[in-house]
């Protein structure tokens, strides 16, 4: 089992984090939402949680609940920016169908 980030998304995270001063890594969750079901969880971490699974990825630690994980194994994410927009791509191979503004997905 493994979430992994590409070297673009690492690169956005640790030169965030520098600017906040804090944090020990990237929390990655899902949680009950949209049209689809699951939508996704994102956030920097300040401290470890008692049930995070942690992953190492192009020197950022991903933190990942374990409900969670089963539902994000083998995901990607990635960040990019597309003419003025930019952000995170979760590039999940688990996801069986999104909703059509890309805000949830089912598995």
């Amino acid at each position: 089992m493994a979430v992994t980030l590409t070297e673009k998304a690492a690169t956005h995270v640790l030169n965030y984090m520098s600017k906040r001063g804090r944090g020990i890594g990237l929390r990655l969750g899902v949680r009950t939402s949209g049209c689809s079901g699951m939508a996704y969880k994102l956030e920097f971490a300040d401290e470890l949680g008692s049930d995070d699974i942690q992953f190492e990825s192009h020197g950022v630690r991903v933190l990942v609940d374990a409900k969670s994980l089963p539902y994000l194994d083998g995901t990607e994410l990635d960040f990019a920016r597309e003419g003025l927009n930019e952000g995170f791509k979760f590039n999940n191979p688990n996801v069986k169908d999104a909703c059509g503004c890309g805000e949830s997905f089912n598995v």
